[in-house]
């Protein structure tokens, strides 16, 4: 019975899940939401505030979970992130392919490609493989051959910010397991097989950020990252409506929809005043929400068609995270990308998965667990420069005692309620912030060139 801890830090909310894995079975066993604090459109930029918040988040989820959990899977906002294509090839003597070539052609691709020596690889994603000249081999392992080609699409991260990271969830008394981009574990969560293999482009619409990945065939074949978020539009609504932060994201949540313009006015504290109220337009609310949104989505679907990989998907957009919860996102998305079929999506069903998570706000901290179950693609080299595989199970560990899934869905309800009044803060906070060079050593080319040879 493995335990697997996944924390989702993201700037406006840290989401802790912790899971029992036996026998391909996932059930969820504990889950904390804290407010999240020093961290700004997915950078930390206070590292004893963010510590604080994911303390508070894991140890809502461990005191829940009721046993003791390890190491914890992470993610990372693509802020600070950069991708190439490259692609390695190496012989096969022995004419047999096993998972040691599959690694060396793998490992021979990162070495093959131009990384600053600011940034280190967070991914290496294989999204193709060819034996012998013949193309579109998905799993090489097995066949035969006497010379394989993998195509592999590589995530770099910039050093300083995965430090930065590493230090944060350090200071929390947390150890890391693996680092996983935020658009990646999202895909993990909300992608289906078959929408793989026709290609898709997921977007993670959070608080402050909008993560995009392009899945097509075995792997990520783009990623793309954008500063904006559902906190932009309570932002407007703040200056639009002269109203306190938290007010005006009771009436974005209240009140809004893409679909239909409300009518009316409604009563709404005055920025600045402990009493005075004003009376404000229900149809500007309408039209500040439309707003922000239809931009957001345009540069999106700007990104995604600059990307070129717009043709490859035959299953469309999805979207999912918690600024999709606005009514109409759907129907507003589509036409803005070419009228590509998109949908809304929520974390797959896990058993334990209560009510309270069955959110497209927390797709992004599922799909940690499922990365940490072998969700993850075929093969990967990971953030720990491991290669890792979904033939690779986690360490069994013994079976804890079974968690009270009922008493969980009260716990993780009152989380969610009480965290409402200190995140409503936090974005009042936040709404008033408004390479070296160099060449890869010699002994570390000798290394590189071993590790192909063997």
């Amino acid at each position: 019975m493995a335990q697997i801890l996944a924390v989702d830090i993201g700037s406006t909310v840290i989401t802790t899940i912790a899971a029992q894995f036996n026998n391909s079975k996932l059930t969820l066993t504990g889950a904390g939401i804290a407010a999240s604090r020093g961290l700004k459109k997915g950078s930390v930029v206070n590292i004893s505030d963010a510590a604080n918040s994911i303390k508070q988040s894991v140890e809502d989820a461990k005191r829940q979970a009721g046993v003791s959990l390890g190491r914890a899977i992470i993610s990372i906002s693509g802020a600070h992130v950069k991708s190439v294509d490259s692609f390695g090839i190496v012989n096969i003597p022995t004419k047999e392919i096993t998972e040691k070539e599959v690694n060396r052609a793998m490992r021979t691709a990162v070495y093959n490609a131009s990384i600053s020596t600011d940034y280190e690889v967070l991914h290496a994603l294989p999204y193709n493989f060819t034996i012998d000249g013949q193309e579109g081999i998905q799993d090489p392992v097995g066949m035969s051959g006497s010379r394989l080609e993998a195509s592999v699409h590589i995530v770099m991260i910039q050093k300083s910010t995965l430090e930065n990271l590493k230090r944060t969830v350090g200071l929390a008394g947390i150890e890391i397991e693996n680092v996983v981009l935020t658009g990646y574990a999202s895909a993990i969560a909300a992608v289906d097989e078959s929408e793989k293999d026709l290609g898709v482009c997921v977007i993670d619409m959070g608080g402050a950020t909008c993560n995009m990945v392009v899945h097509q065939g075995n792997a990520i074949r783009y990623n793309e990252f954008l500063g904006v978020g559902g906190s932009n539009i309570t932002g407007d609504l703040t200056q639009a409506l002269h109203t306190p932060i938290e007010a005006a994201e009771a009436v974005k949540k209240e009140r809004g929809s893409l679909t239909k313009i409300h009518e009316g006015t409604i009563e709404l504290p005055l920025m600045g005043s402990e009493s005075d109220t004003q009376e404000a337009s229900l149809e500007v609310v309408s039209n500040v929400i439309y707003a922000r949104v239809e931009e957001t989505l345009m540069i999106l679907s700007k990104q995604l068609e600059k990307s070129g990989h717009r043709h490859l998907l035959g299953a469309g957009i999805i979207l999912t995270g918690g600024m999709t919860k606005l009514e109409g996102m759907r129907e507003m998305a589509s036409p803005l990308f070419d009228n590509m079929p998109v949908r809304i999506a929520r974390p797959k069903d896990i058993e334990g998965l209560f009510e309270a998570l069955k959110d497209p706000s927390y797709s992004t901290a599922f799909g940690l667990i499922r990365y940490g179950a072998g969700g993850h693609t075929l093969y990967e080299i990971d953030s720990n420069s491991n290669l890792r595989t979904r033939s690779k199970s986690k360490e069994e560990h013994s079976q804890p005692e079974a968690p009270n899934l009922d008493a969980l869905s009260l716990d993780i309800e009152s989380q969610l309620e009480t965290k409402t009044e200190s995140l409503a803060d936090v974005k009042l906070e936040k709404s008033k912030e408004n390479e070296d060079s160099g060449i890869k050593g010699v002994a570390q080319k000798l290394w590189n060139s071993a590790t192909q040879l063997f």
